[in-house]
């Protein structure tokens, strides 16, 4: 059998990730569906599509930079980007700072311009690059609730109807701090009209989420990837709540 080549699995991971933030139209380019349907999508369009992601695709190219790699949609890459791994380990966190500060001159409202270094993962965008963890002083709802849903957060699945999925997973809280809380159930979107992320999902599978949708199953390994990331930024967030006069 002939082994999936990295740029195709990778345009195919990205779009898993990259849809539902996408179909809410928070970013990325028209047409969400196209992300949806990645299997028939061209992997061409899949590229063109991944780098009108202003947030994402900047990580992409200085991962791929960094790590001696050609691609940004090299499957590799983006699985660090989404999820986290060793590869995280292997780029210069600081050259990482010196080059988002470029990337993203004039973002306002977030904490990562006082980071003397960066880690090339979707949580330091959602916590670090954005503005929501400094507006938890003041719109502790709105902010806990968009920190929450826009990270990649994991979960076992309990059970399966129709087009949902009821998800045990652990929400973040707020009281001062950040925390995952006590794990708790949710419903979530595994497939619509047919066409899913993840592919058929099963009672017991580990998946990760992102907004309202499953957006892969994955194994052990990765699993604590995600979590030793998680744990890494908000172990950072909570440092930078910390220093802030009260």
């Amino acid at each position: 059998m002939t082994s999936q080549p990295v740029t195709t699995a990778g345009g195919a991971l990205f779009a898993r990730y990259a849809f539902p933030p996408n179909e809410l139209g928070y970013c990325g380019p028209g047409d969400a569906e196209a992300l949806l349907h990645h299997e028939s999508t061209g992997q061409r369009e899949l590229a063109r599509r991944a780098r009108q992601f202003e947030g994402a695709w900047p990580y992409l190219e200085i991962l791929a930079t960094q790590l001696g790699l050609d691609d940004p949609l090299d499957a590799r890459v983006v699985e660090a980007y989404w999820v986290g791994g060793d590869l995280l380990s292997d780029v210069d966190p600081r050259a990482v700072a010196a080059e988002l500060r470029v990337r993203f001159r004039g973002q306002a409202g977030g904490t990562w311009t006082e980071a003397a270094a960066a880690v090339p993962h979707h949580g330091f965008h959602v916590f670090e690059v954005y503005p929501w963890v400094p507006l938890l002083r003041t719109r502790a709802a709105v902010a806990l609730s968009v920190l929450d849903r826009c990270r990649i957060r994991w979960g076992t699945v309990l059970d399966v109807a129709g087009d949902r999925a009821r998800v045990r997973s652990q929400p973040l809280t707020y009281d001062g701090q950040l925390a995952l809380g006590p794990p708790q159930d949710e419903s979530v979107r595994w497939a619509a009209g047919g066409s899913s992320l993840a592919g058929p999902v099963e009672v017991g599978d580990l998946v990760t989420l992102h907004w309202d949708w499953v957006c892969d199953r994955v194994d052990e390994a990765q699993l604590d990837a995600l979590r030793s990331a998680a744990d890494r930024q908000l172990v950072r967030s909570n440092d930078w709540l910390r220093r802030q006069p009260t």
